[in-house]
């Protein structure tokens, strides 16, 4: 074991000391908080109110606009040229003119500037909604208030409730559960691939300069096989907990030094009171809303799933990594190694397209891929936030276990002699030929 801990720590240490690796350490967090704050950070500056003055050749829209955080309206008298001139003026954002006619729904927008984007919509959305309540009060006579109360009363609130086999109900989130499902088996399937092909990288780079025959003198071909795959995973460990460290670290200085980034919208607020005010029985409903999400969020599996996600990605990579190992030993180039790797790959490819076609965590499909080992650290993890009987999950990690002492059994014999195998090519019927050796 020590010869292990030795390979383990030469692994290590290789990789940590890289340049690139701490370039990638400390780069990746920076950017991803770029990425995340910058866009925000940008609508908070650039965006200023536009000014529009609005000419009605009809007056059907007179003083029917209301202003909003983006939209300032203005009704000025004058003609239309005389509004455009001022807005080339810099008075005005655009000028609104609705034409004439009996619907009163055609209008012109007009500017010397590019406008926001959303400026057409907004404007849009307030003609639709004054043209309507027109419609309703001269079509049907109905009340413009009355209608809006008797729309938000009558608005439906559906909860979803699993029940259990006690006949007990409890809330769930299903669309919340299939997200967490989804992320998991994301990660599961990024770190995997990419810690899996570092290995194989190093052992061809390793049996290319033909270090390896130097260190396989001294050193048996499983316990340097071992050491290289578990010392790359730590270094991956490492990495992946000082990003988040990081990222986490760079976001709280972020609210910190611009804490406006974090506020809410003044206008949404504002809404948001005055609805209250209009319709407290509404709130009252939607408050209870609030907390029945906040029930269902606190019984989430959190526990099973982190203890899960550790178990599958621990085990899955192992396996998967000693395939990859045992691939990279066979083969003196990358070029080859991916036609041997292309069969092993798949299957974590076909979960990962299953699980992203929006498939039930419960359908036959799904609970068969929980169960094959090459697919169920993906599968299992995308089910586990629906809910899985306790049996079905030890099923699940029993056979993922056997399975990789058996690819761990199997990428040692081919390691054993891939590893002083030079300039030919390998198939896999050479593979499991070296079996019997």
């Amino acid at each position: 074991m020590s010869k292990v801990s030795v390979i383990i720590s030469r692994e290590f240490l290789t990789r940590i000391k890289k340049k690139s690796f701490i370039i990638t350490t400390l780069l990746l967090p920076v950017l991803m908080v770029v990425m995340m704050v910058l866009p925000i950070y940008i609508a908070h500056h650039s965006e200023k109110v536009c000014t529009v003055f609005v000419l009605d050749e009809n007056d059907y829209f007179l003083n029917q606009f209301h202003n909003t955080s983006k939209v300032k309206f203005e009704f000025p008298s004058g003609e239309l040229e005389d509004m455009q001139q001022r807005c080339i003026n810099g008075e005005c954002d655009a000028v609104l003119h609705i034409l004439k006619g009996n619907q009163s729904n055609r209008a012109n927008l007009f500017f010397s500037e590019d406008p926001p984007l959303s400026l057409k919509s907004d404007i849009g959305e307030q003609m639709d909604e004054i043209l309507f309540d027109r419609a309703l009060q001269k079509e049907f006579n109905l009340d413009i208030k009355k209608y809006k109360s008797i729309k938000d009363l009558s608005h439906s609130d559906i909860q979803t409730l699993q029940i259990d086999e006690n006949g007990q109900a409890k809330e769930k989130m299903v669309e919340m559960n299939r997200i967490v499902g989804m992320v998991c088996g994301m990660l599961i399937y990024f770190f995997v691939f990419m810690y899996a092909n570092q290995v194989m990288r190093s052992v061809i780079e390793e049996k290319s300069n033909r270090i390896i025959e130097v260190i396989v003198s001294s050193v048996k071909p499983f316990q340097f096989m071992m050491g290289k795959i578990v010392g790359v995973a730590l270094a991956g460990l490492t990495q992946f907990v000082a990003q988040i460290i990081l990222v986490v670290a760079l976001l709280f200085s972020v609210q910190l030094i611009v804490p406006e980034l974090v506020a809410g919208d003044e206008a949404t607020t504002e809404v948001v009171s005055q609805t209250g005010t209009a319709f407290d029985g509404a709130m009252v409903a939607s408050d209870a809303d609030v907390f029945g999400d906040i029930s269902a969020f606190y019984s989430f599996p959190f526990s099973t799933l982190l203890l899960c996600f550790l178990f599958y990605f621990i085990i899955g990579y192992l396996m998967y990594a000693s395939l990859y190992a045992g691939v990279g030993s066979a083969t003196d180039n990358e070029t080859d190694s991916s036609q041997l790797v292309l069969p092993i790959s798949l299957p974590l490819v076909i979960a990962i397209i299953v699980i992203f076609m929006g498939l039930s965590p419960q359908s036959e499909v799904v609970r068969w891929l929980s169960f094959i080992p090459f697919t169920s650290p993906i599968a299992m993890l995308y089910r586990i936030p629906s809910g899985v009987p306790l049996w079905e999950l030890l099923l699940s990690c029993g056979i993922l276990v056997v399975t990789f002492l058996g690819c761990v059994w199997f990428a040692a014999k081919v390691y054993r002699i891939g590893l002083l195998t030079y300039g030919k090519k390998v198939t896999w019927k050479e593979l499991f030929r070296w079996l019997r050796m």
